[in-house]
């Protein structure tokens, strides 16, 4: 058994939440596609994607506060 950073283990909490956007960016946003003819048309369906993605009405959102204990003033 080894230690975990805070940060990994809340992530680690919210696979679920990162799964479901990772399959509506692969579903509905199409972004996975493996046979690009160019790199410029590789990067116009990724950003066409992200771009989709920003525009659906509901978003899955992680809501993470991580205090970062270095900047505290004891």
């Amino acid at each position: 058994n080894s230690l975990m950073d805070l940060h990994d283990k809340i992530l680690l909490r919210k696979r679920a939440l990162i799964e479901t956007v990772n399959d509506e960016l692969k579903s509905v946003c199409y972004i996975e596609h493996t046979r690009h003819r160019s790199i410029d048309g590789f990067a116009s369906n990724l950003i066409a994607g992200l771009i989709t993605y920003n525009l659906l009405p509901k978003k899955p959102s992680l809501n993470i506060d991580i205090i970062d204990k270095s900047r505290l003033i004891a």
